[in-house]
C-alpha cells in the first residue's frame, strides 16, 4: 500500500483537527476490516490515517431517556455481549450474528459497519463507485451484476448497501450522531445512506471532516422484531438479501410496521408498500406473503440478478413470521 502518516488522537476534538477538507486526504481507521483492504488494493490512498482506537468515549454503550446510545467504536462482539441489546433488540442481535467471522466481530465496529464502502467488484477493482467505460457508458446493466441492486437502481448507483446492521437500525428508527469542528448533528439512519448521482458524492451523508461518533436506538417499547438473511454460504460473506422488521401490535393485529430490506438496493430499502399491506392485519403465512410481494412489486432486476427478487420475498416473509412468533 501507499505510505501514509498515522495519527492516534485521544479525544474526538483532537481527531477532528487531523481530518482533511477533501476526500482522499485522510481516512478514519476504526477496526480496519474494510479500510486496510481498500488501501492494499489502492482504492483508497490517504496521506494520513486517523485511528479512533484511543478515544474511550466512542467505546461505550449506555442507556438514556431517549434510548440506547452505542458508541461508534463498540465492536460487533461487544454489541452481542451487551445484556440490554440482547433483551430488547432482537433484530439487531440477529443482524450482528449474521457477521459470522469471529475475527471481524472482534475487530469490526458498529460505526465501521455503517460506513464501509460498497462491495461492488467494479468499485473494488478501481472503476469507481459509478463505473463507466471509456465512452462514458454504465458498465453494470449488461456486465457482471449478479450481486447488484434490484430496487432503487434507476439512477447511476447500482451497487448494494453493504451494512449488516443498517436494515435493523432503520426498522427500529435509530439515528446516528455526527461530529465536526463546527458542531454536532443527528441524522436518521435511513437518511444517512444515499444513492449518489455523480462521482463527487459518497454513499453516506458524511463529509471528509466529520466523524460518525455513535448511534441512538429508541426504546423498543415492546415492538416485535426480527431479521432474516438469505446467504449463498454461511462462511464469511455478505447476504444476498436481508429483511428486518419491527411491528407494533394491538393484540394480534398489526398497528404499524416497518419492513426494511438490505443488500438489494444502494440504500437500506424501507418498504412503505409492505407496511401498508400489513396494517390492521394479523400475521400469518398468507398476510406475510402478501407483504413480501408488495415489498418487491417495484423491483427492476438487471441482466443477471432476477433471482434476488424471490430471495428478498423469502427474507421478508420469514422475518415477519419470526417477529410474530410463527416461524
Amino acid at each position: 500500500m501507499q505510505a501514509f502518516e498515522y495519527s492516534k488522537p485521544t479525544t474526538t476534538k483532537e481527531a477532528l483537527g487531523m481530518l482533511g477538507a477533501q476526500w482522499g486526504e485522510t481516512d478514519i481507521l476504526a477496526g480496519g476490516t474494510d479500510l486496510l483492504s481498500l488501501m492494499k488494493d489502492y482504492v483508497h490512498t490517504p496521506k494520513r490515517v486517523v485511528s479512533l482506537s484511543g478515544i474511550k468515549e466512542l467505546k461505550l454503550i449506555k442507556s438514556a431517556a431517549d434510548g440506547l446510545h452505542i458508541g461508534a467504536m463498540v465492536t460487533i462482539e461487544e454489541l452481542l455481549e451487551n445484556a440490554q441489546v440482547r433483551k430488547e433488540y432482537a433484530s439487531l442481535v440477529q443482524a450482528a450474528r449474521g457477521i459470522s467471522s469471529p475475527q471481524i466481530r472482534a475487530m469490526g465496529t458498529v460505526g465501521g459497519d455503517l460506513c464501509q464502502r460498497p462491495r461492488c467488484w467494479y468499485f473494488r477493482k478501481g472503476f469507481g463507485l459509478l463505473p463507466r467505460d471509456s465512452r462514458g457508458r454504465d458498465l453494470v446493466p449488461n456486465g457482471e451484476n449478479r450481486y447488484h441492486a434490484i430496487l432503487g437502481n434507476s439512477g447511476p448507483a447500482k451497487f448494494v448497501s453493504a451494512s449488516s446492521l443498517a436494515p435493523a437500525l432503520v426498522a427500529l428508527g435509530a439515528k446516528v450522531t455526527i461530529a465536526s469542528a463546527s458542531g454536532n448533528r443527528t441524522v436518521d439512519v435511513e437518511k444517512f445512506f444515499m444513492a449518489p448521482t455523480d462521482a463527487s458524492t459518497r454513499e453516506v451523508d458524511l463529509k471528509p471532516n466529520e466523524i460518525l461518533t455513535g448511534i441512538v436506538v429508541p426504546v423498543a417499547g415492546g415492538a416485535k422484531q426480527a431479521t432474516y438473511e438469505v446467504r449463498q454460504k454461511e462462511a464469511l460473506d455478505w447476504p444476498l438479501a436481508t429483511a428486518s422488521v419491527a411491528l407494533k401490535m394491538s393484540g394480534s393485529t398489526v398497528q404499524s410496521a416497518k419492513v426494511v430490506l438490505g443488500h438489494v438496493a444502494p440504500t437500506p430499502w424501507n418498504s412503505a408498500e409492505a407496511a401498508q399491506a400489513l396494517a390492521g392485519k394479523a400475521i400469518n403465512e398468507s398476510t406475510a406473503k402478501v407483504a413480501a410481494d408488495a415489498a418487491l412489486a417495484r423491483a427492476t432486476p438487471l441482466s443477471q440478478n432476477a433471482y434476488k427478487v424471490q430471495l428478498a420475498k423469502v427474507a421478508v416473509k420469514r422475518a415477519l413470521l419470526a417477529a410474530a412468533g410463527k416461524a
